[in-house]
This record gives C-alpha cells, structure tokens and sequence, in this order.
C-alpha cells in the first residue's frame, strides 16, 4: 500500500498542469502543425502553378515548407527545455565546420539559384544534357530530375548543368523533322523535290508555315543525297517523324524512284570495262586441292 501510494505521488509529481500543457503543445505542433504545413504547401504549388508556371508553385512550396519545418523544430525543441541561445552557437560552430566539408553542396546551391533565376528550362521541358535526355520532373536546391524516354530516374547536380551545354529540346513551340534520302544516280532531281513536298504537303502533321525544305546536299558514294526538312508542333513531331518516314518508302515505290544501297565496283583502270572477278566454288578448290595432293 505504502508502495502504491508513493508511485501514485511520483506520478503526480511528474504530470502536473504545466507538463501536461507541455505535451499537449508537443502534440498540436507535431500532429497538426506538420500535416497542416503540408497541405498548405500543396495548395500554394497548386496554386502558382495554375497562376504563373510549375516550377515556380514548385520552388515556392519548398521554401514555404522548409521555413515552416525550421519553425516547428525549434518550436519542439525550446518546449523540450533546451536553451536556444547555446543551440544557435554550437550550430555556429558545426556549421562552419560543414561548410568546409560540404563545399560541393554549397555550389549545387548557388548553381541552383543561377537556374532558378535564369531559367533555361522548366518542369516538363524535354532537355538534353551530355548524353542524357529526359523530361524535367523537379528543379532542386541541389540538383535537377529527369525521366527519360525508357522511364529511367536521373538525377543530375546543379554544377554539372552550370558547365555543361544545356539542349532545351520543347523550348519552342514548333520543331523541325530533318530526314536523309538518297535516291539513284539515274533520277531526276527535280522530279524527287516536286514528289517529296508533295508528300509533305499531303501529311496532316507537316505545317505549311514555315515551308517544307528540300535541299540537294550533294553526290555520295552510291546516291545522290537530299534533306528534306519539314516542320511540326513539338507535341507532334515524333508522329511526323514516323508517319512521313513510311510515307516516303511507299510513295518512291508508287513512283519507280530507286533507293540505292550502297556498293562498290572494281575498275582495272579503263572507264567503262569492269575489273575480272571470277567466283570460284569451295568445291571446285577443294577437289583440285586433293587431286594435286594425289
């Protein structure tokens, strides 16, 4: 009984009104001020992104978020008794030595911030950077996401987008399509441009404005070489790219233009005679092999 009533005591001793005030802060800041600072976050990316673009409402609610984090730690951490004043000076003193340790973070961030001001691209832009292409899911403090074309996750750091050469693929509206085609020595020139605008004038992903371009680059090996530049929106331009391809194919097979392969013929010094090759079967070798042995 004497036990019982001294636990009883040292209970009451230790819950009083003050801590219970106590706990129940702990709780409001932990239990609603986090979950509550969350959901505005969201309503603030929400929100921007609709009104100017998404990588603002994006930058934005971090830094909403991370300044409501900051308040709330400290906030638990000064109901938790500890002096703030000596916490601020030994984050002073561990800050400086982080500092010298964490020098490439500290340049992910300033290159962070040159991409946030200069914006180059934004989220949802297609870019291309060394040899990695992808679509732009966040633009970080630290570093930037893509996804790529095979659904991979690639994070990039700021620094390395600061000294690389940046390719900002959907910047504009519209996009060119640039397509080969070699066609045989024995076509005509002029007939091969008059077929390929029409096609393109037929394709209903190929724009009229700017004008589809054929251009005669020159004699190569086996064809004569064209370019052919057509233009489509950006949201239709791997579309283009296939359909007009096809199209291409079938209509040069329509029209008898021959699509040459490349090879090569010997010369024994004459224009027009042929150097002799005579192809002789592995059989016949090996039979007149065996007879000279014998």
């Amino acid at each position: 009984m004497d036990n019982f009533l001294l636990m009883n005591s040292k209970f009451l001793e230790f819950f009083t009104v003050d801590r219970l005030l106590q706990i129940v802060r702990l709780a409001i800041l932990l239990l609603i001020g986090m979950p509550l600072l969350f959901l505005v976050g969201r309503w603030i990316k929400k929100y921007i992104s609709t009104k100017f673009s998404a990588q603002q409402g994006m930058i934005i609610s971090k830094v909403v978020i991370y300044i409501g984090m900051f308040i709330i730690f400290f906030n638990v951490l000064e109901e938790l008794g500890f002096k703030l004043n000596h916490l601020l000076g030994a984050a002073g003193i561990i800050g400086l030595a982080v500092g010298f340790a964490s020098q490439t973070s500290v340049s992910n961030i300033i290159s962070g911030l040159f991409l946030i001001v200069e914006k180059p691209f934004e989220v949802d832009d297609l870019i291309s950077v060394g040899d990695k292409t992808g679509l732009v899911l966040s633009i970080d403090i630290l570093s930037i996401k893509l996804r790529t074309f095979d659904n991979k996750y690639v994070r990039i750091p700021n620094e390395t987008i600061i000294k690389s050469d940046v390719i900002n693929i959907t910047r504009f509206p519209i996009r060119r399509v640039d397509i080969n085609v070699g066609v045989a020595y024995k076509e005509d020139i002029g007939r091969v441009r008059d077929v390929l605008l029409d096609i393109a004038r037929q394709n209903p992903y190929c724009l009229n404005e700017p004008e589809p371009l054929v251009i005669f680059v020159g004699y190569g090996n086996s064809s004569l070489d064209f370019l052919f530049a057509i233009w489509a929106l950006k949201t239709e331009w791997l579309t283009l790219k296939n359909s007009i391809t096809e199209q291409i194919k079938l209509r040069f097979d329509a029209e008898g233009i021959e699509i040459p392969f490349p090879h090569v013929s010997l010369y024994s010094g004459s224009v027009t005679t042929p150097f002799p090759i005579e192809i002789v079967e592995q059989t016949k070798k090996m039979s007149g092999q065996s007879s000279k042995q014998a």
